[in-house]
């Protein structure tokens, strides 16, 4: 969130009404910084070069009176905050500047406590504008996070927002693949926290005996192994969020300590004789049903209870399947963008079937069958052949079975296939990927051991396709 000042901007032809006024505003919002126009056109002047985010403007002023100077600043920037001044007798016309765009009009000689309280509600209301549309930006698909226009990612957005601006523990819950990290990327990016480190656990990847220290740290000598002191994740993420990605998969011995975190903010590190305070925002995550694990015992109540403060469900992508076409479209932009490859159009009944496809798998199975039309469809455009191609597991170019299936029990005939589209894949995601292993783990959404594995069964060494 930015830390730079709000400004308030007084316009009055009146110079010592209008000083006085800047000195009251600086007294008693010294976190803005208050200065002064004395006509319409300098007031127009200074938003047109510092801006500001509160303007009280006279009502009657020779030259640009308050009504014309409100018209122009409003159309400068529809979300400046203006308060009309304006004499007993001018009343109606001040209400009147309410209808054309003015938040609120004072009368002169103006109260202190009025002043204040409206002044105080105009700072709030431009605060509360700015941050919306902040989030608006953030979440709209701007930044090429969040993707698609759906009832159910209106709610989802509106939901992040919501979330993001609070400091209460969230817990994101979603199938698998529905794309919950991404959420927690978003709640951290639009929360007061964004500046500070957003550290992910994944949760069943960390071994049970090294849980606690994994979260809390442990000092040297704490057991065997540890030949220097190391500091926890949660110490890691000081100012920021931790992720707990599948929190059900979390130790039950290690639920009742991260309680205690949570309750009294801060760990003590295994093998210490004393507690360090935290103060990292906690965001869980799980496509598990925690009720149902709550009742056979296998996860704490009480914890859930302490995780679950606010939530947000990601919808899977069978509830918003209008969203498909643009997230197909964007995943291969996506694809080739990271392949390094000319862009690919995609036909329209090939988006429409994709809309039709079941997914279970949500929008990363998606993302990977877009993966496969980048490396496999050599032409501009992905038509339903190469569609149906890649459905089908075929290698590049192959309309139809690479072998006579003959008489051939299923499953060898099915084997036979999967063998020859693997080699296939394989060698054109590394060609693509220019041998690098890494790169061609991530395009495929398989796990770089798993790449490494059918490139040592297949005999691929991937300096051959560095050059290629």
């Amino acid at each position: 969130m930015s830390n730079e000042a709000q400004r308030i901007l007084v316009v009055d032809d009146e110079a010592d009404f209008a000083r006085g006024l800047v000195r009251l505003l600086s007294a008693e919002f010294p976190q803005a910084v208050a200065e002064a126009a004395f006509s319409g056109e300098e007031g127009l002047q200074v938003l047109a070069e510092r801006g500001a985010d509160v303007c009280l403007t006279d009502l009657r002023m020779p030259g640009m009176d308050g009504l014309a100077f409100l018209s122009q600043a409003l159309v400068r920037d529809p979300r400046l905050t203006v308060v009309m001044l304006t004499a007993h007798g001018s009343i109606e016309t001040a209400v009147q500047a309410v209808r054309d765009g003015a938040y609120d009009f004072l009368t002169k000689p103006v109260a202190g406590d009025d002043l204040f309280r409206v002044v105080g509600k105009s700072l709030e209301r431009s605060r509360l504008m700015a941050e919306n549309r902040r989030l608006h930006d953030l979440l709209s698909g701007q930044y090429g996070v969040l993707v698609g226009s759906s009832p159910a990612m209106q709610r989802l957005r509106q939901a992040i927002a919501a979330v993001a601006g609070a400091e209460y523990p969230v817990l994101v819950r979603g199938e698998s693949g529905s794309g919950k990290e991404l959420v927690v990327r978003l709640i951290h990016a639009a929360s007061s926290r964004a500046a500070k480190p957003l550290v992910v656990v994944n949760c069943p990847a960390v071994p049970e005996n090294l849980m606690e220290s994994e979260l809390f740290g442990h000092v040297k000598g704490a057991f065997t192994g540890a030949d220097r002191d190391r500091q926890g994740l949660f110490t890691t993420a000081q100012g920021g969020t931790l992720h707990l990605d599948e929190i059900g998969d979390i130790p039950l011995g290690v639920q009742t300590k991260l309680l205690r975190v949570l309750q009294e903010r801060e760990v003590r590190p295994v093998g210490a004789s004393r507690t360090l305070k935290v103060d990292a925002r906690v965001v869980a995550s799980t496509n598990q049903d925690l009720e149902a694990k709550i009742a056979a015992h296998a996860f704490r109540e009480d914890l859930y209870y302490r995780l679950n403060v606010l939530a947000v469900t990601v919808p899977p992508l069978r509830e918003r399947s209008e969203d498909i076409p643009l997230l197909a479209r964007h995943f291969l932009n996506q694809a080739v963008t990271e392949m390094g490859a000319s862009e690919k159009a995609v036909a329209p009944e090939v988006l429409a079937w994709l809309a039709k496809r079941d997914w279970p798998g949500n929008a990363r199975e998606l993302q990977n069958f877009m993966r496969r039309l980048a490396v496999f469809c050599p032409e501009p455009e992905v038509t339903m052949r190469w569609a149906r191609l890649a459905e089908a597991g075929a290698g590049v170019g192959a309309a139809t079975l690479p072998f006579e299936v003959g008489m051939s029990p299923y499953k060898e005939a099915k084997a036979r296939l999967v063998d020859q589209f693997t080699g296939g894949y394989v060698q054109e995601l590394l060609r693509a990927c220019r041998g690098n292993v890494s790169e061609a783990a991530r395009v495929s959404g398989l796990s770089r051991v798993a790449v490494q594995k059918i490139m040592a069964r297949l005999g691929l060494d991937s300096r051959s396709f560095k050059a290629k």
